[in-house]
Parts: structure tokens; C-alpha cells; sequence
């Protein structure tokens, strides 16, 4: 029962919707009007009609002329401010100018003191090392005068030492030697008569024997053997009598009979 009560009632309210529709689709009927004849005249024909005043023509509307002209005081006013514009720019730009001036003085007058500090500091150095070069030549020349110095006095040694060795001094000395050793020799059981031999004897000032070696000799192993035992034992070889005469490798023909 329900379902056909809602049915019915839709389909009441969808034939409400479709005439209404119908309705609102439908134009209306104009009404009926009666028939009026009427013959257009000239209204001057008629006497007694009242003619209208024709209406005035439309007026344009006044033209715009814009601001009134500046007054003699504004113009003035207007002058002066010009001119100080003009005269506070032409100030700026002065002191701009003048600022600039003093910075580029002050750029070339700091360069200049720069190029005169680095022309001085590069005097001094040349000064320095030409006084460098200066000493280092006079301690060459002392050095080398020093060395020709030692040199002649050497030399002079040496001529004395070769004068000295001429003469009998050298002998002497050298037969001192020999006797000394000589007196510290132990005569082996094996040495003979006529034993020759040459010592080659290394000392130190002082005369103590560093080094000993036996060069020709005509004796055996056990001769050689004891001759070099008594050079060390004759340590200190006897003093040169003049000084002079002093020689680090002695050379000894050693002859003890």
C-alpha cells in the first residue's frame, strides 16, 4: 500500500511539473483592440492650437584652459630655486673634483716616497755588499799574504833542514840513535857477525817510537825479530841537536858490530 501511495504521488507531482511546463510554454493571447481612423493635418492649418516654443540647442560644455600662468613672485621664486640647485651641484661637483685632486696628490706623493724608500734601501744594500766585497777581498789578501808568509818560512825550514842534514849534525844524531838501540838490542842465539839492517823508525816530538819496521837485512827471523823489539825499548830516541834536524820517519842503517 505504501509503495503505490508513493507511486501515486509522484505521478501527481510529475503531471503538476508537465502542466505547468505547458502553461509556461504557451504564449498569451493578445486582447482584442478597437479600430481608431485618424488623417495626419498640419497643426497650423488649425486655428486655436497653441505652438511649442522650440527648445534651445544644446550648449557644448566649456572648454578646458587649464592652470592659471605663474605670477611674476612664483617665476622669481622658481629662478632662485633653479639657480641654487644649479649652484649647490656646480659646489658638489667642486669638492668632488677637489677630493679627487687631493687623493691622486696623495696616491703620486705616497708612489714617489715608495720609489725613494726602494732606491734607498737598494744604495744601502749595494753599499753593504760593495763594503761585504771590500773585507772579503782584504781577508783573501791577508790570508793569501798569511799563506806566503808560512810558505817562505817552510821554505826557509826546509833550506835549513836540508843544510842542517849536509853537515855532520845529521850523523851525529843518527849514530846516537843507533847506539841506543844497539844497547837495548838482546843478541839473538841465531845472529851472526856482520848483521846489516835498515830500520825504518816512525816518532813523534818527544822521540817516542810509534811504528817500526825492518826493511833489507841479513839476518833471520829471530835477528829481525829483536832488532825491532829494541827500537821500542830505546823509546825515547835521543833529541836532535837542532831542531831543525827533526824528522818523523827515520831511516837507520843499523850495524851493530
Amino acid at each position: 500500500m505504501s509503495i503505490t501511495l508513493s507511486v501515486l504521488l509522484h505521478a501527481a507531482l510529475l503531471g503538476a511539473l508537465a502542466y505547468g511546463w505547458l502553461l509556461f510554454r504557451r504564449p498569451p493571447q493578445p486582447a482584442p483592440t478597437l479600430a481608431i481612423e485618424a488623417r495626419v493635418v498640419d497643426a497650423r492649418s488649425v486655428r486655436g492650437v497653441v505652438q511649442p516654443t522650440p527648445a534651445p540647442p544644446p550648449q557644448a560644455p566649456p572648454e578646458s584652459v587649464g592652470p592659471p600662468p605663474p605670477t611674476p613672485e612664483e617665476l622669481s621664486q622658481r629662478e632662485q630655486q633653479r639657480q641654487q640647485e644649479e649652484a649647490a651641484a656646480a659646489e658638489q661637483q667642486r669638492a668632488a673634483e677637489e677630493k679627487a685632486a687631493a687623493e691622486a696628490a696623495a696616491a703620486a706623493a705616497a708612489a714617489a716616497e715608495a720609489r725613494a724608500a726602494a732606491e734607498r734601501k737598494a744604495r744601502e744594500q749595494a753599499e753593504a755588499q760593495k763594503r761585504a766585497e771590500e773585507k772579503q777581498r782584504q781577508a783573501e789578501a791577508q790570508e793569501q799574504a798569511q799563506r806566503e808568509q808560512d810558505l817562505q818560512r817552510d821554505l826557509a825550514a826546509e833550506e835549513e833542514a836540508k843544510k842542517a842534514r849536509a853537515g855532520p849534525a845529521l850523523a851525529s844524531w843518527q849514530a846516537q840513535i843507533a847506539a841506543k838501540i844497539n844497547r837495548a838490542w838482546l843478541r839473538p842465539p841465531t845472529a851472526r857477525p856482520g848483521i846489516e839492517c835498515m830500520l825504518n823508525v816512525t816518532q813523534v816530538p818527544g822521540g817516542e817510537v810509534t811504528e817500526v819496521t825492518i826493511g833489507a837485512c841479513n839476518g833471520d827471523q829471530a835477528v829481525r825479530e829483536s832488532i825491532e823489539a829494541a827500537v821500542y825499548r830505546a823509546s825515547p830516541l835521543p833529541a836532535p841537536p837542532d831542531p831543525a834536524l827533526f824528522d818523523r820517519h827515520l831511516r837507520i842503517d843499523f850495524k851493530p858490530d
